[in-house]
């Protein structure tokens, strides 16, 4: 079976070294979409719904046409004419400027029949509600997993508690907008695409246009931030196509802020009743769960329950219900933060109750034996034995607490291809059709490369992120690295072949008389000597060497592990929670980069953290669309709000690559909801933990 070298023997891997890509961000040279100016290019925008549900009776483009700067139009966008969302795409025009194009949208004018709506997830499931879809009912169809007997577990059950957990939407808010740049060249579309997938848009927009995907091209130099919401084609790609083809001229259409925020993804909501039943001993028996949510127009609303911990007897009842906002999309590990508020602080109360230490009733529970590891690793480091053990004992009013969570964390790689194109000269392109969303992946094919073949990273350019390179998959889900660093490493082992075969050939010797040496190529025989990595190059003459390789089976694992433990402080005069230090203890597998690993789990736990206290999205009953879709008013994490973040990375090399995208920011906010109650000695079970919801929750218990 393939494998890593040892630790002992890198040189580059799993050390510390920056990113490639690092120099052209801090000097604002990197491109990304928006910076993209195409030669005659033109502007394009979409006019989308004011109303949440409505039919398109008219829609009268006379006006846009008649304007000046206006080349193209389309009144055909939507594929049925019935709006199910306040910002659903209506109508687009492409203009000469951004300013022509601002006049060109005021000029459309559109009749609606504006029909009934509901927007609030339990007023959808009333059967009296406006129907979403006239074809089926709001609330769908339940989905049932079971395992085991649940009543004979319950019996069983010498502690039981039942509780209900509420968390809300979150929106993906990346800091650079969804939207294109593209331009035909004769039959061939060219497409500049801020996203998580570009063999995935390519495909997406072919089959949108009906034209053959070879003509297709995608390309992304850089990304600011998809965490999921881009891992496909957006309408507003061949919407983009569209105007471009009509007008003869290449078209950048950015989606704005607003439309961002109300229709490209969010994380769904939840409710969650759970009960659940332990001995007496410390061992969970039962577990039961009823849990429904929405994800707008569309149906991904799960809760990965039960989560973590090992439970003999368990059922879990899941509903989406269906209501008139934008769809959800795949969010940064989908369902598992929501499962983790809950089950962790069920996990918390049960200890209570059976008056057993939290990490003593973790640990007798947990099946996984690298976090078994872990949580001593991590209680150890945040002085989890000074933990008073009163609840909310600390005096005065600002008071402190601990708390912790675990994370786990299920895909692997997958059937990513490269190509690598060695130069007399020395120098080295690889080629690899996967992409960077801002998470090192450029410097992660330099680098896997540099090791393998024994030489400074200088002499690498890795080229990613065009649908015309080898194909792999979409950058989400943690499979990037444990798709793509096999396959480079594949590439490059067949590229030390190829040389030494080459080399061997020009030298009238036998294979066997060479052997590879870091870089370098040792020719045993009477006369001994070593090639250097230039002096084996110059063997390519003026005939470069390509070779293909693929991902291999071995050189990658699933199943990513890792807790974390969280110290805050609250104020019970203001109900501002302020989160001091947080420890995490992350599995990591074989570590390519501990910078960018490190870069990693800070970004999920700061996206945890804002998640856990700030973000949530409104919905006005009245008009039916969201009233913060700004940065202003949809509250995201800043430096004030930044804790002291402590990072253990657990290595386990002889795993392989393993992803980190998402399971730092699984137990954030549930390690936050459990140092909260240990604080105060009240629990809050609804997310964001906002000031007026800890006072609130202070003042039912008659804590104020």
């Amino acid at each position: 079976m393939a494998k890593w070298k040892s630790l002992n023997e890198m040189k580059i891997l799993s050390s510390y070294y920056p990113r490639l890509d690092a120099p052209l961000k801090v000097q604002g040279k990197a491109r990304y979409i928006y910076d993209i100016s195409l030669p005659g290019m033109l502007y394009g925008a979409i006019l989308t719904s004011p109303y949440p549900s409505a039919k398109i009776i008219r829609i009268d483009d006379s006006r846009v046409r008649k304007h000046p700067g206006v080349r193209a139009v389309l009144t055909d966008v939507h594929p049925t004419g019935r709006i199910r969302y306040a910002g659903e795409e209506v109508a687009a025009v492409a203009a000469t400027s951004p300013e022509a194009l601002q006049e060109a949208l005021e000029l459309f004018q559109v009749e609606y029949e504006v029909l009934p709506f509901v927007v609030d997830l339990e007023a959808a499931m009333d059967e009296k509600a406006p129907r979403v879809f006239s074809d089926r009912p709001n609330v769908r169809k339940p989905r049932e997993r079971e395992e085991g007997d649940i009543e004979k577990g319950f019996a069983e059950a010498d502690v039981v508690v039942e509780r209900e957990f509420r968390t809300q939407v979150q929106v993906h808010v990346p800091l650079e907008p969804h939207g294109s740049v593209v331009t035909w060249e004769g039959d061939q579309l060219i497409i500049y695409d801020s996203t998580q997938a570009v063999h995935g848009v390519r495909e997406g927009v072919a089959k949108a246009l009906d034209i053959p995907v070879s003509r297709v091209r995608v390309i992304c130099e850089h990304m600011g931030g998809g965490f999921g919401s881009k891992l496909w084609a957006g309408r507003y790609t061949a919407i983009a196509a569209r105007l471009s083809r009509q007008a003869g001229a290449p078209v950048k259409l950015m989606l704005t802020r607003k439309q961002d925020f109300l229709g490209a993804g969010n994380r769904p909501n939840s409710v969650q009743k759970i009960k659940m039943g332990a001995r007496k001993d410390g061992t969970l028996v039962a577990f039961y769960a009823e849990t429904y949510g929405t994800a707008g127009i569309a149906t991904n609303a799960n809760v990965r329950l039960p989560f973590i911990y090992q439970v003999p007897n368990w059922k879990h009842i899941h509903r989406d219900v269906f209501i008139n906002a934008g769809g959800g999309r795949p969010f940064r590990a989908p369902g598992c933060p929501q499962a983790s508020f809950s089950m962790e602080q069920m996990m918390d109360e049960l200890a209570e109750k059976l008056g057993m230490d939290p990490l003593e009733f973790r640990l007798k529970n947990d099946p996984n034996t690298t976090r078994q590891k872990e949580w001593r690793i991590g209680a150890e480091k945040i002085g989890w034995s000074r933990r008073r053990k009163a609840p909310g004992s600390d005096p005065g009013p600002v008071k402190r607490g601990l708390g912790m969570a675990a994370s786990i964390w299920w895909p692997g790689g997958r059937g990513t291809k490269a190509s690598m194109t060695i130069y007399p000269d020395g120098s080295v392109e690889v080629r690899c059709g996967t992409q960077d969303i801002g998470t090192g992946t450029r410097t992660l094919v330099a680098s896997v490369a540099a090791e393998e073949l024994g030489i400074d990273m200088r002499w690498i350019r890795p080229l990613i992120g065009d649908s015309n390179y080898p194909y792999s998959g979409a950058s989400g889900g943690s499979t990037t690295a444990p798709s793509v660093g096999p396959a480079i490493k594949n590439t490059a082992e067949k590229a030390r072949a190829a040389l030494l075969e080459r080399v061997a050939r020009n030298l009238g010797l036998a294979p066997e008389k060479l052997t590879w040496q870091a870089g370098s190529i040792r020719i045993t025989g009477s006369q001994s000597q070593q090639l250097s990595w230039k002096e084996i190059c110059q063997h390519l003459e003026n005939e470069p060497l390509e070779v293909h390789g693929e991902w291999v089976k071995g050189l990658s694992s699933a199943g990513v592990a890792g807790c974390q433990f969280v110290e805050v402080a609250v104020d019970t005069e203001t109900g501002q929670i302020q989160v001091e230090k947080v420890v995490a203890v992350a599995d990591c597998g074989l570590v390519l980069n501990r910078l960018t690993t490190e870069n990693q789990i800070n970004g999920g736990i700061l996206q945890g953290i804002s998640y856990a206290l700030l973000e949530e999205r409104y919905m006005d009953p009245t008009t039916g669309t969201m009233v913060n879709p700004n940065y202003e008013s949809y509250k995201i994490l800043g430096a004030m709000e930044t804790p002291e973040i402590e990072i253990i990375l657990y290595d386990e090399p002889e795993r392989g690559v393993i992803g980190i995208g998402e399971p730092p920011t699984i137990p954030t906010a549930a390690a936050i909801a459990n140092a909260v109650y240990h604080a105060i000695g009240v629990r809050l079970r609804e997310l964001p933990m906002t000031p007026d919801r800890v006072l609130n929750a202070l003042y039912q218990e008659k804590k104020v």
